[in-house]
């Protein structure tokens, strides 16, 4: 179950099934960011990297770590997957990061695509992964969860899976070159998709609880949240006409 908590009076989201670390999703209230953005209404651009500084340091106070260990990697819609690293600020081309580290944080940007937190309770490790359409059909949480496997002794039994808030359902429409491919990353593909009006929709965050179902990942929490129909908490790519404004998934280990 999602909840809203908040840092220092600024609205964060949070799921109920991962205790004990902090794991949770920015809202429009605290965006952190790490992309140079356009002018937004009166504000000029030293004043929105300055305000993206100073939320970076309400998380990283909140997170009780350094300000230069809240890390996040360059973004490329790859399934690329790297290990964070204590002393290691650039992730080139990566759009999945494994945290193995205490007193280290990690964060990924999201405007429609979905985040995928994982947490492995017993080998107290985690991940985020970044999952639009071209990450899923590359099944790139799958592929975070088979690299915790095989390299930290990890199962799919103790991890616990959070997606959070994505283009939903009912706003994400594609065609059906897009269709097919996502069609072919599940062996259960029934009601994650459907037509209406001529137009094609899919359920992307469903498409990746059911690649993790599919594997061996049992505690799935799916957020509720559409970017596009909650664009008052969150950015949306689509309705904002390309914003470069992103919430996004943080975690830190306890």
């Amino acid at each position: 179950m999602f909840y809203f908590d908040n840092i220092y009076g600024k609205r964060i989201l949070k799921s109920g099934l991962i205790q004990g670390v902090q794991a949770f999703f920015t809202t429009r209230d605290i965006c952190i960011c790490d992309k140079s953005l356009p002018p937004d209404g009166n504000a000029s651009i030293p004043e929105i990297i300055k305000e993206i500084t100073d939320n970076k340091k309400l998380i990283c106070k909140y997170l009780k770590i350094e300000e230069n260990r809240l890390v996040s990697p360059i973004q490329t819609h790859s399934d690329n997957i790297e290990v964070a690293e204590i002393g290691k600020s650039e992730y080139p081309n990566t759009d999945a990061l494994i945290l193995t580290e205490q007193n280290l944080g990690i964060f990924l940007n999201f405007a429609d695509c979905t985040p995928v937190i994982l947490y492995d309770e017993k080998q107290n490790i985690g991940a985020i992964a970044h999952a639009g359409w071209r990450g899923t059909v590359q099944k790139i949480a799958v592929k975070t969860v088979q690299k915790m496997c095989n390299e930290y002794n990890s199962t799919p039994e103790n991890i616990l899976a959070v997606i959070g808030p994505a283009i939903g359902f009912c706003c994400y429409n594609v065609g059906e070159e897009v269709l097919t491919q996502l069609s072919q990353t599940v062996s259960d593909f029934e009601g994650l998709s459907m037509q209406e009006n001529d137009q094609i929709f899919v359920d992307l965050k469903n498409i990746n609880k059911q690649q993790l179902l599919e594997i061996g990942v049992k505690k799935i929490d799916v957020c509720p949240y559409c970017s596009v129909c909650a664009n008052d908490y969150f950015f949306s790519y689509r309705k904002e006409n390309g914003t470069t404004k992103r919430h996004s998934a943080v975690l830190c280990l306890k």
